[in-house]
């Protein structure tokens, strides 16, 4: 399991994760902030093995048996509070906030900006007259602003004392 420090060090950054079946949320946040983390809602403890030892992932899981079984790709966290998950990710210099890059949330694939006219007929008429900025998924091709949600998103970061990358 992690907490050692030269662990941590000798990782590429950032690193890239997997989350267990508990931490569909804080997969979703990763995403969100850029980190690239594979989530399986109904996978086995041997799968999400074979997938973190096969693709270099940490193992991101709440499950202490499992966290044991994955030795040094294993991150157990000790909590169920999406903000705390974070602090955790944070303390043991795993994340440090937000990328440049935001992924989808439900592909994990990273979002490329579009044209404000290519989703005119794609996103509600309010929606579009308000907003400048818009992002697709290549894979499933859900559009994506910065509206409301987006703000709630960055006030948890300015809570953890973390900004979004210029």
């Amino acid at each position: 399991m992690i907490p050692t420090s030269d662990k941590k060090t000798k990782r590429l950054s950032p690193p890239r994760f997997v989350a267990d079946a508990m931490l569909g949320r804080l997969a979703k946040w990763l995403r969100l902030m850029g980190y690239d983390v594979t989530y399986f809602h109904n996978a086995d403890d041997i799968s999400l093995l074979r997938h973190a030892r096969a693709d270099g992932r940490l193992l991101l899981t709440r499950d202490k048996a499992l966290a044991h079984q994955a030795r040094e790709l294993g991150v157990l966290l000790t909590t169920q509070h999406l903000e705390e998950q974070l602090r955790e990710l944070a303390r043991l210099n795993l994340i440090t906030g937000p990328l440049k890059e935001t992924r989808c949330p439900i592909c994990n694939v990273p979002l490329r900006r579009v044209e404000k006219e290519a989703v005119r007929l794609r996103v509600p008429p309010y929606v579009y007259q308000t907003q400048e900025e818009f992002y697709e998924c290549p894979q499933c091709h859900r559009i994506y602003w910065e509206g409301s949600h987006w703000q709630n998103v960055q006030a948890t970061w300015h809570t953890l004392g973390w900004y979004e990358e210029e």
